[in-house]
């Protein structure tokens, strides 16, 4: 839409997977100007977004979303028109080893966001507050889990989360919604799927599973891997999160799905005959004459884990013109040849070395 032309985005995560795809594509292919707020936790690395200073449109400020006067500092410097709030705790995992961060970060962190963005709203004046947008990016395991093998989450499906992490992003929905209905907060929701692709921190299950393959290490599977996801290629996310936010109806929420329902033993399947694929001479997995899948191990379940989750997308598809570009199988082949070519990049994470460069120091 033109009232969104040569437009300033603060993107709140966007060092982190999803924000650093979302800030690779504004910079790539819209003409906004971006500030990136992270806190550069030990998910965030500036590494994801190489290239962002040469554009002339991108700054970055380390600012912790749960300090509300460093939050208000950058709004008022920086003056933007349009907020896309990724900044999460985001691994189920970790989230049941230590809940009390993803309250922190999630709840009162998007609280913060809220309070601060209102501020800043309520003293903007003419087209500039009328054009303002608040866009919370979450995620559909706020609906809990599908148990029928037909049923699709859609974006009036009930809330019924499963682990601390679920929990507290349907704790930070509620929030912006009631921002929204209470303050007249011009805000919108969208609740993704499973998202992989390149630059993705590597205690998540692509990742996780290209890396301990590559070194010849077991790959762990949760239960008997039936466990079924929807799986998003982090890019078409990206397109889809900007379509939101500039083209999408205030109030509302919109699902994105990839349509690409699979268990999670074929996701590892897939990724472990791309590689005999594509990295056939492989020394780690080859020295004892066996093929990656022989790597596959079943390991005890995570407690609570969902059984099925799956995305109906139709709503932006209809509203707003949004498909995804990729396939499952077109987007893990990219994903796989990815890490095959940009070993110098997860090298660096798995060493900490990434951390080194930071502002701040590590």
């Amino acid at each position: 839409m033109s009232k969104f032309r040569n437009v300033t985005a603060l993107v709140t995560g966007g060092a982190g997977f999803i924000g650093s795809a979302l800030v690779r594509h504004i910079l790539a292919d819209t003409d906004a100007s971006l500030v990136n707020v992270d806190a550069l936790t030990y998910a965030g690395n500036l590494e994801s977004i190489p290239g962002a200073d040469d554009t002339g449109r991108y700054v970055f400020a380390q600012v912790d979303i749960c300090d509300f006067a460093a939050l208000s500092s950058v709004f008022a410097e920086h003056r933007p028109d349009l907020v896309m709030h990724l900044a999460a705790e985001s691994h189920v995992d970790r989230s049941i080893d230590g809940p009390g961060a993803f309250i922190q970060t999630n709840v009162v962190g998007t609280y913060n966001m809220l309070e601060a963005a209102r501020s800043y709203w309520q003293g903007l004046e003419g087209d500039k507050k009328a054009d303002f947008r608040f866009h919370h990016i979450s995620t559909d395991e706020v609906y809990g889990d599908l148990h029928g093998t037909d049923d699709l989450f859609t974006e009036t499906t009930s809330y019924e989360p499963s682990s601390p992490y679920s929990a507290s992003k349907a704790g930070s929905d509620h929030l912006v919604r009631a921002w929204g209905r209470t303050f007249g907060l011009p805000i919108v929701v969208t609740n993704c799927s499973n998202n992989y692709g390149p630059y993705h921190f590597p205690e998540k299950l692509v990742p996780h599973i290209i890396l301990n393959a590559l070194h010849g290490k077991p790959l762990p599977v949760y239960g008997d891997g039936s466990q079924i996801r929807d799986w998003l290629y982090v890019e078409d996310h990206a397109r889809a999160l900007f379509k939101v936010v500039t083209e999408g109806k205030v109030g509302e929420t919109y699902n994105i799905g990839g349509h690409n329902e699979k268990r999670n033993i074929e996701v590892v399947e897939t990724i472990c005959e791309l590689l005999e694929e594509l990295a056939p001479e492989n020394a780690n997995s080859r020295a004892s004459g066996k093929g990656f899948k022989d790597l596959i191990t079943f390991v005890k379940d995570r407690p609570g884990h969902d059984a099925r989750y799956a995305i109906d997308a139709s709503k932006i598809q209809r509203e707003l013109g949004w498909t995804p570009l990729e396939t499952f199988e077109s987007g893990i082949r990219k994903t796989v040849q990815w890490y095959l070519d940009n070993p110098e990049w997860w090298q660096r994470v798995l060493s900490g070395d990434y951390k080194l460069d930071r502002i701040g120091g590590g």
